[in-house]
Parts: C-alpha cells; structure tokens; sequence
C-alpha cells in the first residue's frame, strides 16, 4: 500500500480547520472619519492573505484592529479560535507581529535583538539559545548572529524582523507592509520566505501592502478602498472580472472625445484621471479602429492583458495609487 503524501494531508487538515481570522462587519472611526466600514472577510488557515490598497484605504487601521493595537470600536473578529474584543491576551501569544516601521535596535546584534523579544514571551536560557538559533538559520541569518543591526542591509534587517516575530512559533504572521524600503530583488526574496512559512509550518500570513506585485503573490487578496471592502478573490479571478483586454488613450480634451466614440462607433468608455479607458477583447483591433478615426485627437494610445491595477481601476473607478482629496490618517 502506497504511503499517505504527509503535506497533502497536512494541506487537508487545514483547510477542514475553522478559519484562522473570522471578522464581521468591522468599523472603526477617528472621530467623525469612518476609516473602516462594514468590513467583513475570513481567512483559512495556512493561507497567504493580502489587503491591497493606497495609502489612506484603511489597511493600517485594519492591522491595528487585528494586532490588538487598538480596541474593536464596531463589529467582532475571532482569530484562532479567540474573540478578539474578549481574550486579547490569548490572541497576542499566538500571534507574531512585524510593523511596517523598524523594531529593531541597530546598536544591538542580530542575536540581542531576538533575546530581547524571547523574554518577552517567556523564553529564557538554554531554550532561547536554541529557538533563536534555529530561527535565524530557517532565514539564512545563523552566519550574521553577532552582527550589529545596523550594519546589515534593509532586506536583511526585515528577515532579522520576521525572524524575532517567529521566535514563539505563532500560529498566525501579521505583517504591515512588509517589503516597504525593500527593493524589487528583495521584495522577492522575502516573498519566498512566506511562502516556505506556509508550506513548511503551515503558518497563517496575513499581510497589508500597496506593492500591486506583493499582492500578486498572495493566495487571496481583499481590496481595501475608503475603508471599505470592495473585492476579495485570487488575484487571476480579479483580473479576468475586467473582461477583456484594458485599452487607455490619451486625448487633449477626453470628454469631447468620448463624446464623438460614442456617436460615431457607438464606443462606452470610462474616463480615469483624466485618460480615457476601454474594457474589450481582441483590444488590439479597437486600437486601430480608434486611431484610423479619431488620429488627430489622440496623443497615444495602449492596451494590454488586465492588471490587478486594471482590476482596482475596474471596482474603483480610479487610479490604484490616487491620492485621497485631504489627507487621512490610517
């Protein structure tokens, strides 16, 4: 008899397990701004989970709700089994934190910084020696063990952060824009040290970014959006909801000339910070009907295969990296 797959069956048990985080209808406001409304989401255990969304959505005030940071004001959340309003404290032992600005003190080594955070949690001795050891070589850090922080790059300093949040063997990984300050090449990198989190250890991943290829790299992903919910699906089910290939022309005067397609070819478009934008396949056809036609009114025009950013544009109406129109705190 062929011998069970143990990571499929460890693939299985977690997904007939209850949720890891289970929230309904969360709001949260600083004072008459609503910066979380009505959000509601679960997550699976031993899933990576991404909240996308521009500076001012609301993912920063999410984080602080689901790392205890804050109190719950609206709503209710269970995570791991925990109310969230009413077991805080069991809540924090089985979560391992990284924030999106450093913790880390660059006067110390690598080791001091993960002793430090071990006490913490009640780690002392022969077994944080050991737990630090071992946390340190599953992110390649062992030969770096009695470096100075600060001497070590930023993408080393961020896997020193996941490293110390590791340290307590967490159940769920919470992490506020984690690759912020990181390069392409480093962004990767710390990616695919999530990602061997949860094949390995099956460890829960929910994480906050603007990063649109972070986001790509997420099991599932919740657009956040003035602090609403707007979307949440695999990032290829997002995509493909925007029908087609996504065609973007740049006009002197947009509305006239949305006006004149729609007379003339009887063409919809949608008209996004001030260019023009066309849902339709076989885009490249329309792209030579467009400027056969309407070739003096044009400045350029492209279309390519949807984007999560095409995505956002399609479930927002606007621009991914938009600014809001006063400034909000998160």
């Amino acid at each position: 008899m062929q011998a069970a797959n143990p990571a499929a069956a460890s693939v299985a048990t977690r997904a007939s397990a209850p949720p890891a985080i289970e929230a309904l209808a969360l709001g949260f406001n600083y004072g008459a701004r609503a910066a979380l409304s009505d959000v509601s989401f679960s997550i699976a255990r031993g899933e990576i989970f991404g909240f996308l969304g521009p500076n001012g959505g609301g993912k920063t005030t999410l984080f602080k709700l689901l790392s205890t940071l804050v109190p719950i004001q609206q709503g209710r959340a269970v995570i791991l089994g925990h109310d969230l309003a009413d077991d805080t404290i069991a809540v924090r032992r089985r979560l391992g934190v990284v924030f999106q600005h450093p913790s880390l003190d660059g006067k110390l080594t690598v080791a001091e910084n993960l002793a430090h955070h071990g006490r913490l949690y009640g780690i002392w001795g022969r077994k944080l020696r050991e737990e630090s050891a071992a946390a340190l070589s599953q992110l390649g850090l062992g030969a770096r063990a009695n470096d100075l922080v600060e001497t070590l790059s930023g993408g080393l300093q961020r896997r020193v952060e996941l490293a110390k949040s590791l340290l307590h063997k967490p159940e769920l990984l919470l992490l506020d824009e984690p690759s912020t300050g990181l390069d392409p090449a480093a962004r990767r990198e710390f990616s695919n040290y999530l990602a061997h989190l949860r094949d390995r250890d099956g460890v829960t991943v929910v994480l906050t970014t603007h990063y649109l290829e972070e986001a790509e790299r997420c099991d599932r992903i919740a657009i956040l959006d003035g602090g609403k919910l707007v979307a949440m699906a695999p990032p290829g089910e997002l995509k493909a909801r925007v029908g087609g290939d996504v065609v973007v022309i740049r006009a002197a005067a947009p509305d006239a000339l949305q006006r004149k397609m729609l007379q003339r070819l009887k063409l919809k478009s949608q008209i996004v910070d001030g260019t023009l934008r066309i849902e339709r396949p076989r885009g490249h056809e329309l792209v030579r009907e467009v400027v056969e036609t309407f070739g003096d009114e044009i400045d350029s025009v492209s279309f390519g295969k949807p984007t999560l950013e095409d995505a956002f544009v399609h479930l927002t109406g606007h621009q991914f990296f938009a600014q809001p129109a006063e400034s909000e705190q998160e």
